[in-house]
């Protein structure tokens, strides 16, 4: 069986060379059409892109982390121009608005990223080594620590086990 398929490999066909160069893909009929759906054009990868705003495909360089939030609701009419992601991924999602300023979302449904703020914000370094000047006007967050009495006094027992290490 292997006889017969051997050598198919080799073979090229008119239509993927067609497929790579993109050929038979008009112009779009206006500039800025939205190409949400299309996928990205190789050409504009590659550097040169002769088709410029009128290309049926996506120009876009992959550079873009958050997804845009106009174009979730179909609003956005930047289409390439647009500084966000036209793609849905769950991992890039913008933050909702009113889970980050009021802690909760009423909407059951909503497509943005809940995130707790108390993880955004770090630790504040000089709080941690003892004193910061700023106190309460300090942007970092000052986690309070209660520390090993037996460690104050020289040793304890439980080493990194210690239930008051960090």
């Amino acid at each position: 069986m292997q006889e017969l398929i051997a050598g198919l490999e080799k073979m090229t066909f008119n239509l993927e060379e067609d497929v790579e160069n993109q050929r038979g893909v008009g112009y779009l009929p206006f500039p800025g059409m939205d190409k949400s759906g299309v996928a990205v054009c190789t050409f504009f990868l590659k550097g040169f892109c002769e088709k410029g705003q009128l290309c049926p495909f996506r120009h876009d360089d992959g550079e873009k982390t958050v997804v845009c939030k106009h174009w979730l609701r179909g609003l956005c009419k930047k289409s390439d121009h647009c500084k966000f992601l036209h793609q849905y991924d769950i991992t890039k999602m913008p933050e909702c608005y009113f889970y980050s300023k009021f802690g909760e979302c009423s909407n059951k449904e909503c497509l943005f990223l809940h995130a707790d703020p108390a993880f955004k914000i770090r630790d504040c370094p000089w709080y941690d080594q003892g004193f910061c000047k700023y106190g309460l006007l300090c942007k970092f967050r000052h986690t309070r620590r209660v520390l090993c009495t037996n460690y104050l006094v020289g040793f304890c027992p439980e080493g990194p086990d210690c239930k008051f290490t960090q």
